[in-house]
């Protein structure tokens, strides 16, 4: 079998689809939005590739390849996501790192907010 960043963009792009379909059966709302996602993301990198450019084939192919992994990192973080979210319920630590990550990340968005409004001009 083919490591994933060989794999051609057409298989790539029905292996996504495989997985959509394991994750999301059916026609739910969410399996609608991930195909539409996926499928927008392939048509965007398709344009992008078929517009005239100064570039250079080498060039074009690593972008190619730079397309493929960040398609097999967004797999990756998804199901990444959807084992933690597995791991909570059954009170696991993946999902609680998840949960602390989370959290952190929050209280920093907010603390930069809380700076970035602050005028300067007296104390907290």
């Amino acid at each position: 079998m083919m490591s994933p960043t060989q794999r051609t963009s057409i298989e790539l792009y029905r292996d996504l689809l495989r997985l959509i379909a394991h994750v999301a059966p059916g026609s739910s709302p969410k399996s609608r939005a991930l195909r539409t996602m996926v499928r927008s993301e392939f048509e965007r990198s398709r344009s992008l590739l078929l517009l005239p450019t100064d570039e250079s084939p080498a060039d074009r192919h690593l972008k190619i390849e730079a397309m493929k992994a960040n398609a097999i990192r967004a797999l990756s973080n998804y199901m990444l996501y959807e084992g933690g979210i597995q791991d909570r319920n059954k009170g696991g630590k993946l999902g609680a790192a998840m949960d602390d990550y989370h959290m952190r990340n929050v209280r920093g968005m907010m603390g930069t907010a809380t700076t970035a409004g602050d005028s300067g001009g007296g104390k907290k």
